[in-house]
């Protein structure tokens, strides 16, 4: 199963995957299986975000959740965590358009790098034994990992 029809069945049954259906509770869902796929090596969401102020047509300095109501409420929003029902509904429906269109771009790209039936290897995610940095945020400079020393 692909990518695309993954997220095609957690679009059309939604309270399948997260129990009571929420915009909130499936971002969660979504960063979830985006991590999980990191870890093991698979491409997860990466380029999501920056994918999302492109098609925008602009950034912000919201996670991609925000970036995603940008684009599904344009005229914005009052509360982030008490949507109207039909505003949550609608930004539920654009997430899973937007997620669809991220996957299909993703997917033409791959299929364009594949040169005589052999795809090209991307660059290696670090592996389940390699320390991950304690903060990868843009704004964190420091560059130690691990756990803090006790000095």
């Amino acid at each position: 199963m692909t990518d695309r029809e993954y997220f095609a069945g957690v679009g059309r049954r939604p309270g399948m995957f997260v129990g009571e259906t929420s915009f909130h509770m499936l971002t969660a869902f979504l960063t979830g299986y985006d991590q999980h796929a990191l870890r093991h090596g698979g491409p997860g969401l990466t380029g999501w975000h920056e994918w999302l102020a492109a098609r925008r047509g602009r950034g912000c300095n919201h996670a991609w959740p925000g970036q995603v109501f940008h684009i599904a409420l344009p005229n914005g929003w009052d509360d982030f965590w008490n949507l109207p029902p039909e505003d949550e509904q609608h930004a539920i429906k654009v997430l899973f358009e937007l997620v669809e269109e991220f996957a299909a771009e993703r997917a033409a790209a791959q299929d364009s790098q594949t040169s005589g039936g052999v795809r090209r290897r991307a660059e290696p995610r670090p592996t389940q034994d390699e320390p991950l940095p304690v903060n990868t945020s843009s704004w964190f400079t420091s560059t130690e990992t691990g756990p803090p020393s006790s000095e």
